[in-house]
């Protein structure tokens, strides 16, 4: 692993390596040529054909100098360039200056760095008949200097257009649900496929996200009805599950209280709610908790009845 990493910096410095030769030679030939030009140049009372030769001299000293500046270009430091010699792929050259035959060669640049695409909104009917608005962002970077402009016309549209003819694909193949609720795995969905046919020309896709799903209004009005059932249904279940509770509490409470226990409790519970002397407060008791205390009442009613009776007879006696 690491002696491909070796080779493919060797392979890029060469590709880099670019020598001032150019600009060298015209350099020499104008210097060359300014030199003839003012030995050759003819004494004062000559005559004017004696001047053609150092005029001849002069003009390609001043052609050479004119070429020199377009043997020199510069990349900025996020840029690379391709050289075309005769159009056809030479080198590729980095940041920096580097050296060029004019005429004979031209250069491409192209921008290294990570670039935004926005994917236009795009009316997708999803596999459940819903038709809604969606709309990406796509983050890519070239990797690949020569690829991206060799075998790519228009590289950043062309990905644009796929990005987007894939997120149609993709979204017509998932239903509303799933798209609401795993946006994030259908546009890693987007990401690999988008990746894989790119890849020839030259990029790597860093990542796909998807913006705004945008519903119809119907849609928007159904959903919130369904949301709000949902929490009607979940507060029905809490509070039967609390009575549910509740009860199973009062009946353990019941078994372990005793008839007295129990009026006790009832009586004060009573107290409780007997503060506003403005209520009136109607409430049964079950017979059972008062039973015993009824009977022994009416016993002793029918004690004192009796008591009365004797002492009455015996009054009667007595006047007798």
């Amino acid at each position: 692993m690491s002696g491909t990493v070796e080779a493919d910096v060797v392979k890029k410095r060469e590709e880099y390596s670019g020598s001032p030769a150019p600009f060298a030679f015209f350099l020499a030939l104008f210097l060359v040529f300014l030199a003839l030009a003012i030995l050759s140049f003819p004494s004062p009372g000559m005559e004017p054909q004696e001047y053609m030769l150092s005029a001849l001299f002069g003009v390609v000293a001043l052609v050479s100098v004119m070429f020199l500046p377009a043997t020199v270009a510069i990349n900025k430091e996020w840029e690379e360039a391709i050289v075309l010699r005769f159009g056809k792929f030479q080198r590729l050259v980095g940041p920096g200056f580097f050296f060029k035959w004019p005429i004979a060669e031209s250069f491409l640049k192209q921008d290294k760095r990570i670039i935004t695409l926005d994917v236009a909104r795009q009316e997708v009917m999803t596999k459940d008949n819903i038709s809604v608005s969606v709309d990406a962002v796509v983050f890519m970077k070239v990797v690949d200097t020569k690829d991206s402009l060799v075998n790519i016309q228009n590289l950043w549209n062309s990905v644009m257009k796929y990005a987007q003819t894939t997120m149609r694909d993709v979204v017509g193949n998932v239903e509303l649900d799933e798209l609401l609720a795993r946006r994030d795995e259908i546009a890693d969905r987007i990401e690999k496929i988008v990746e894989k046919e790119t890849r020839e020309w030259g990029v790597d896709i860093t990542s796909v996200n998807l913006q705004n799903v945008e519903l119809p209004e119907d849609m928007k009005r159904v959903i919130a009805r369904q949301a709000e059932a949902e929490r009607e249904k979940r507060a029905v279940i809490i509070k039967s599950e609390g009575e549910l509770t509740a009860a199973e509490n009062l009946e353990r409470a019941v078994k372990q209280m005793s008839n007295r226990a129990l009026y006790l409790r009832t009586l004060s519970s009573l107290e409780d709610i007997s503060y506003d002397q403005s209520n009136t407060i109607v409430f049964a008791i079950p017979m059972d908790m008062v039973k015993g205390e009824i009977l022994g009442l009416s016993a002793f009613a029918g004690a004192n009845k009796a008591a009365k009776t004797v002492q009455r007879q015996k009054k009667e006696r007595g006047k007798g």
